[in-house]
């Protein structure tokens, strides 16, 4: 994506099932899941961009000693700094390097179970006291919870009331904040059941605390708070008293993948970052199903268990188009089918005249949906190519023969990043001007005045990079005509379970719509959505419904796409811009199994989502309105 959305958040969790000299007697150190959190984390380095943080919990602590660790850093080198002050902190311990069993009972991070996280902010609070994992103290180990996850609430408001109405004094509005008292109110309701029960048992005190250690039931205890969310999320908690949980969404929407043997169990947002760290081939990872949790109690047991029924499946489409790492089997096979799917468009557009005209990508997260587009081009020419052997018959002579099989789909390497000037660039008013030149050209690769250029971009969401830089970049090798493609759909509507994409007046597609709705004499529509959208402003969730749609309803994509390309073409722009955006249908015959495109198509899968863009969409009509009282 050449204007770069933010990614969202990345978990990962490692839980060891054998005793720490295990670990260094077959793999050279007792330091073996600190290590697979690393890789874990690293390999999801692409899904946080504002801070990391790690936490661990010792099972074998005595009282007086710490038995949970944590650590959490700032900005885009945050994973190597807290990885580096954890390493510090083992370091000034004096151990025996070698002592298994002294280091799981005093070495920092010496532990047996460990939760990582990414993070990127949705939500636009930023600092050290937002960064996940957060941490919920108590004096019994059982009553303290980490919590991290890969999540957006749409409806914080309820679940704050709903805490407050309990009693409790949440200190920030933040979703992740709630939750870590809403879940932790639970665990301190769970604890003191089992505290009474096996008092009238006539278990003594010690004995009580060790039987609620190992029989706490995390997958209850999630149950009732989780009936009011309403979102996407993969949560992830552990307690002090070293039970783990991973809960995905019931709708499915946001990613979690998990490997489990006798050793170790694993959880990550992504599955080929299993695969990696874990050396497994596809089939050894599974997939967390929606509305699933897995759990680890403190004895090492792992179930999955269906925490709520699963709703509606929507699976983020965005995941396999841009978020998610390429290497994953399947993502790169829908990648390349998205390409191809755009090569009747693009046939079309450049009147099928391969012989003039080039095909490349910008930037490199769209170069596996430039090979399916070549393939799709490619079956066009082998066709085209058939047809006139067949309809020439015998008659051909070699030379002839020859060059119809030597015709080819152009492709080039047309633009190179200079990565030296992105940091430079970001400051000054000279910004547009040097944005220009963030990419160097290949010059040579098109004919003047006579090649068409094709370039495909994975999303075109927010269209300023291309008009700052790119258009201009490739309008100096002079091509008759640019036709910039986009895999995925036009973004029209705002995200709200994790996704950097919230305000409507980013989007160039919402932009576009607008403008053909004033140029047409129809701000009669615009008037009627605002008064529709307020009117149920105040209505509870589930009545809301989503009336922005009706902005695009009055045009095609293609009315839309062409108003685009001339919003994303300046005056000093000498070849023609055509803009061509992949269909909603062409999406889901390429992704079939992720069918979540609610940013495309306005069908968001929970009650949420239709109050974040109804509000969205208010904001921005009375924002335009201030600036022009202003």
């Amino acid at each position: 994506m050449t204007e770069v959305i933010k990614h969202e958040c990345g978990i990962a969790m490692v839980r060891l099932l054998k005793p720490l000299a295990y670990y260094q007697q077959k793999y050279g150190s007792y330091m073996y899941g600190l290590n697979k959190l690393y890789l874990l984390m690293e390999k999801q380095h692409n899904r946080g961009q504002e801070g990391a943080g790690l936490a661990c919990v010792k099972l074998h602590a005595r009282p007086a000693e710490e038995f949970i660790y944590r650590e959490r850093a700032l900005g885009t080198g945050a994973i190597q700094e807290i990885f580096a002050n954890v390493k510090a902190q083992i370091q000034n311990t004096p151990h025996d390097t070698t002592d298994a069993e002294w280091a799981a009972l005093h070495l920092p991070f010496a532990g047996e179970v460990y939760m990582g996280h990414l993070r990127y902010s949705t939500t636009g609070r930023s600092g050290l006291s937002y960064v996940h994992p957060f941490l919920r103290r108590g004096n019994w180990r059982s009553r303290n919870l980490l919590l991290c996850g890969n999540f957006n609430m749409t409806n914080v408001d309820e679940i704050f009331e709903s805490i407050v109405a309990k009693g409790q004094h949440p200190r920030s509005y933040a979703d992740t904040f709630v939750l870590l008292e809403q879940l932790g109110h639970a665990l301190d309701m769970e604890n003191q059941r089992l505290y009474d029960l096996y008092k009238k048992e006539g278990l003594d005190d010690i004995e009580i605390t060790e039987s609620i250690e190992n029989n706490l039931n995390l997958a209850e205890i999630l149950k009732k708070p989780s009936r009011i969310w309403d979102g996407g999320y993969v949560i992830c908690g552990m307690t002090g008293s070293g039970d783990m949980f991973s809960f995905r969404d019931p709708r499915g929407i946001r990613p979690a993948f998990y490997y489990a043997d006798d050793e170790i169990v694993v959880v990550a947002s992504e599955r080929p970052v299993i695969q990696t760290t874990m050396n497994l081939s596809v089939e050894q990872v599974k997939e967390l199903q929606p509305g699933e949790c897995l759990v680890v109690n403190r004895r090492g047991n792992m179930h999955i268990e269906q925490i709520l029924p699963p709703a509606n499946y929507s699976a983020c489409s965005f995941e396999r188009i841009y978020f998610s790492r390429g290497s994953d089997v399947d993502i790169y096979r829908e990648r390349k089918e998205l390409g191809r799917h755009l090569a009747p468009q693009i046939l079309k557009s450049v009147d099928y005249d391969l012989a003039h005209s080039v095909f490349s990508f910008i930037p490199n997260t769209a170069e596996v949906a430039f090979y399916g587009m070549l393939e799709g081009l490619d079956s066009y020419l082998s066709e085209q190519k058939l047809a006139r052997i067949r309809q020439a018959g015998d008659s051909l002579t070699d030379d002839e023969l020859r060059q119809i099989l030597s015709l080819k789909v152009r492709s080039e390497k047309v633009a190179i990043k200079d990565i030296k000037l992105r940091t430079f660039i970001a400051e000054g008013d000279t910004r547009d001007d040097l944005a220009a030149h963030v990419y160097d050209i290949t010059y040579g690769t098109v004919e003047p005045g006579v090649d068409n250029l094709v370039v495909i971009d994975d999303s075109i969401v927010r269209g300023t990079t291309l008009r700052q830089s790119i258009i201009k970049i490739l309008d100096r090798l002079h091509p008759k005509k640019i036709i910039i493609v986009s895999s995925s759909p036009q973004v029209r509507f705002p995200d709200c379970y994790g996704i950097d994409m919230s305000r409507m007046g980013e989007f160039i597609a919402f932009k576009a719509a607008m403008e053909l709705l004033k140029e047409r004499g129809m701000q009669s529509v615009i008037d009627e959505v605002y008064r529709k959208s307020k009117a149920q402003q105040n209505r509870p969730k589930e009545e809301i419904v989503n009336y922005v749609k009706e902005i695009y309803a009055p045009f095609t994509q293609e009315e839309v796409s062409e108003k685009i390309a001339q919003m994303l073409t300046s005056d000093d722009i000498s070849a023609q811009v055509e803009i061509i955006y992949q269909t909603l249908e062409g999406l889901h015959e390429a992704i079939p199994s992720h069918p979540g495109d609610w940013y495309f198509s306005g069908d968001y899968p929970t009650p949420g989502g239709n109050r974040l863009v109804n509000n969205a969409f208010i904001n921005f009509v009375e924002g335009a309105v201030s600036k022009r009282q202003l």
